[in-house]
């Protein structure tokens, strides 16, 4: 079969042909009488096997030690190509994951699309003060986009420059809570906390609902987070998480400030009074659960809690007792 022949059938061109005949990977087994390159059928499905292993990755080079070398072991080439190929696609993706948040910021020109290349630049520095200073200037006229924000925030280390990108995040607009939501689905605890952390400093309603959702995460922690933020929000469902927290002393003093404030009228007041009772007469968790219970009715207004605590300075725990006794000479004393 001569070589235009061949090319109309295997797909490969002529001149690709002649160079694989220059490296010596296939080579016409004969001439016609004119002079003219004369494919045998063996030629031909060589010529197979060399496109096949290109569509691997495979150089020619590697292709001519593979088809020629009978001792070749093709694993450890195959091994290097897999991994080839997976840092090929992990930079493809990050340049990918770049291009879209670029294009989210709706760039005006070219000018702002070396800002925000600048900016998302300085977000993956080395250096602290550079991701910080990102993250203060985030909210220029080209700013930073929210999943980055995000992405940011989450990974994280020094305290002070999530506190930046947690006050950048506040300022992002939407988008901000759902991405976040995510990041409390991460099996690494840590960023968890800083996603929940960060939900806390979110203003609005789709933020304080995703912290709503949260009250009933199996991580306490973040729970405990959830609720606190939720406290000062006004929220009443933070109120049953506040008091365990009390119980289990995880943040119980912050607990039981965001009890206080949640207490601003007299039938919210006495919703919690009874709820805290409730546990301090059914808790089986031991003295000191109910000694900071005790001390959490402090921060509660109303009748309820005069009488509760009217009962509890007769407390068969002498600790509770005198806790109760001493709060309700300060409330006497108002």
């Amino acid at each position: 079969m001569l070589i235009g022949e061949v090319a109309r059938r295997s797909g490969v061109s002529a001149r690709m042909l002649r160079h694989y005949e220059s490296l010596g990977l296939v080579r016409p087994s004969g001439r016609t009488g004119s002079g003219y390159r004369e494919y045998s059928g063996e030629d031909i499905r060589r010529i197979f096997h060399v496109e096949s292993l290109r569509s691997l990755g495979l150089s020619l080079r590697e292709i001519g030690r593979a088809l020629d070398d009978p001792g070749f072991v093709p694993s450890a080439l195959v091994d290097d190509l897999v991994r080839q190929t997976r840092e090929r696609i992990a930079a493809e993706t990050e340049l990918l994951t770049r291009l879209r948040r670029i294009h989210a910021t709706d760039p005006a020109g070219w000018e702002d699309v070396l800002q925000v290349v600048a900016l998302l630049q300085a977000l993956g520095s080395q250096c602290a003060d550079v991701r910080q200073r990102a993250a203060l200037s985030s909210g220029g006229e080209v700013p930073v986009p929210v999943e980055a924000l995000v992405e940011a925030a989450l990974g994280e280390t020094d305290p002070n420059v999530a506190g930046a990108l947690r006050w950048a995040l506040a300022r992002s607009g939407d988008g901000g809570p759902a991405l976040l939501a995510e990041g409390l689905r991460s099996p690494a605890a840590v960023v968890r906390e800083r996603a929940v952390q960060a939900l806390a400093e979110m203003p609005g309603e789709e933020a304080a609902e995703r912290l709503r959702d949260a009250l009933a995460h199996p991580d306490a922690v973040v729970r405990g987070h959830a609720a606190l933020a939720l406290g000062t929000r006004g929220a009443a469902d933070a109120v049953p998480t506040l008091i365990d927290m009390i119980v289990e002393g995880r943040n119980d003093t912050d607990a039981a400030d965001a009890l206080s404030v949640l207490a601003s009228d007299t039938a919210a007041a006495d919703r919690i009074a009874t709820r805290i009772c409730d546990r301090l007469a059914h808790d089986t968790t031991g003295a000191a659960a109910r000694g900071r219970l005790t001390q959490a009715l402090a921060g509660i207004p109303g009748t309820r809690v005069s009488g509760a605590l009217g009962e509890l300075s007769h407390d068969a725990d002498r600790a509770v007792a005198l806790t109760a006794m001493y709060l309700l000479r300060l409330r006497d004393a108002r």
